[in-house]
């Protein structure tokens, strides 16, 4: 027992020293800024450390960087929310548990320090952690504010030791604790590691010198009523045979007909529209046999920012060289009824679908997420949206294999999404030839409260309530006939349903980026 007691006042007097360390060095740093002659920096900087009081400093620069849609939306989010969580944290949590007196006014000079100091606990650093945090955040979002946000962070920091409210210490461990913050945020609000899903280059498609050979059906419908992007095709694929889109008709049938003409000149099919539109596209292309341009115009444009399809000018790029990568389509076939024969082909009917495809209140998920997207950033969107959907959702019975489930809703992902155990965001991978199959049971007590505190603690892949699978086919089978979705739309309602990954990828026109280097990209985040 002595030996035990021994060890612990040895650490104990090694602790001691370290701090006597500390404080040294703290009180060295700030007999240093009391030696320094007045200067035009004093002034800057207690001006600079007053912006930074209630984070009003980080706001302005989040309102700032939200005004456009894209990256800079999302860093403004995270930046937002890292501040959040970080100020209850250093401010509500830590200077409460663990108190330190601030440097007395006599420790600067009166031309140095502000009116009135703070009176609360010195450790850590609130302005610090919340700097840190928010320019930690925004750099994970958008790389390209780094020179900006974080020498604007460092100098707030630099600020509290100058102004002679902090001990350097006090900073150093609060930017340390903002930086882990906004770090974590990650779990809960992971990062798109890169612009594009990987995919394997396809080098066999046909260049189409200024559209030379492609049927391109624009639909002005698909975003907001401000864009259209049809006009914009035309000039830049002047060669091509371009369809609009009218009311009442149908793009497959337009499609169709345009190729039925053309014959043997068509040689790639292309589409200016919204994941609906290009889902119709990819099947007609697909059941002739041929490559698929995508040029974004819809609002959200999911499946042309998984393959890396920007602007129309990335399409026309791709097509000029001849470049495009392979990229899956999965099918779902709609039986009428478990009863009925599964084989008679003339009471199924097959649909393509190129994002995702439900069952349950997963199309009302989506359309809350993307109602409140623009203005909350996607995953806190998200998170509002799924506790709005259980609250309001009936329990489905399944039939996964060979077992009954009573589902809120059931997700199926043309492709593995990423991240697993989570809420699916985006797909690494465009050709794995698997299906992504995620549900939430309603079969487990208090199902509903445990996928809430599962989501907030980040640890939905944990729990009972949550399952997921990868394969390449599902057969699902419903005791009662309920609404499938496709892409955001519900299409059908069915007994059965089997969704399958279509047994050739389509080539899908994508410019090779290391060929492209001198071209910047606009990526939406």
């Amino acid at each position: 027992m002595s030996g035990w007691f021994e060890r612990v006042a040895r650490r104990s007097r090694r602790l001691d020293r370290g701090v006597d360390s500390v404080s040294r060095a703290d009180r060295a740093v700030t007999d240093y800024i009391a030696s320094r002659p007045p200067s035009r920096v004093d002034t800057s900087l207690r001006r600079l450390t007053r912006t930074a009081d209630h984070s009003v400093l980080w706001f302005t620069i989040a309102a700032l960087m939200a005004v456009r849609r894209g990256a800079g939306r999302k860093a403004a989010m995270r930046g937002i929310a890292s501040i959040a969580l970080t100020s209850l944290t250093a401010n509500a949590l830590l200077k409460p548990l663990l108190p330190r007196r601030r440097p007395a006014a006599a420790e600067l000079p009166v031309y140095r320090t502000v009116a009135d100091p703070p009176s609360s606990s010195s450790f850590p650093s609130g302005h610090a952690a919340s700097a840190a945090a928010f320019a930690t955040a925004v750099v994970m979002e958008n790389r390209r504010a780094a020179p900006v946000v974080v020498p604007l962070a460092a100098l707030v920091g630099w600020s509290r030791v100058h102004v002679g409210v902090h001990w350097t210490s006090d900073v150093l461990v609060g930017a340390a604790i903002g930086t882990g913050v906004a770090k974590l945020t990650n779990r809960w609000w992971p990062v798109r590691p890169s612009d594009e899903a990987r995919a394997r280059p396809i080098d066999t498609v046909p260049v189409l010198p200024q559209g030379e050979g492609l049927v391109i059906v624009s639909n002005p419908f698909s975003g907001p009523p401000d864009q259209d992007v049809s006009e914009e095709v035309r000039e830049r694929l002047p060669a091509a045979h371009h369809l609009v889109v009218g009311d009442g008709v149908k793009v497959e049938d337009m499609l169709t007909d345009a190729l039925d003409r053309l014959g043997s000149w068509v040689q790639a099919v292309g589409v200016a529209g919204g994941d609906g539109t290009v889902a119709t596209a990819a099947a007609v292309a697909d059941r002739h046999g041929l490559p698929l341009v995508v040029v974004p115009g819809g609002t959200l444009n999911h499946f042309a920012r998984d393959v890396g399809v920007y602007d129309t000018q990335e399409a026309v790029d791709a097509t000029q060289a001849g470049e495009a990568v392979a990229v899956d389509l999965a099918l779902v076939e709609a039986h009428p009824g478990r009863l009925d024969d599964p084989e008679d082909v003339s009471v199924t009917r097959t649909r393509y679908f190129i994002n995702t495809a439900s069952i349950g209140s997963y199309p009302e998920l989506v359309r809350l997420r993307e109602q409140w997207q623009p203005r909350y950033g996607k995953w806190p969107a998200f998170a509002a949206a799924l506790i709005t959907v259980l609250q309001r959702s009936e329990k489905i019975s399944v039939r996964l294999g060979d077992r009954w489930y009573k589902v809120w809703f059931l997700f199926v992902g043309n492709g593995p999404y990423h991240p697993r155990g989570a809420v699916p965001a985006w797909r690494p991978t465009l050709d794995s030839g698997l299906l992504d199959v995620r549900w939430l049971r309603a079969d487990v007590r208090f199902s509903r409260l445990r996928v809430v505190l599962a989501l907030i603690l980040g640890a939905l892949g944990h729990s009972r309530v949550y399952h997921q699978r990868e394969v390449p086919s599902l057969d699902v089978e419903l005791l009662e006939p309920s609404m499938l979705a496709t892409d955001g739309e519900v299409v059908e309602e069915a007994g059965r349903y089997t969704f399958r990954v279509a047994e050739k990828p389509i080539p899908v026109y994508r410019r090779d980026e290391d060929r492209w280097t001198g071209r910047d990209r606009p990526f939406q985040g």
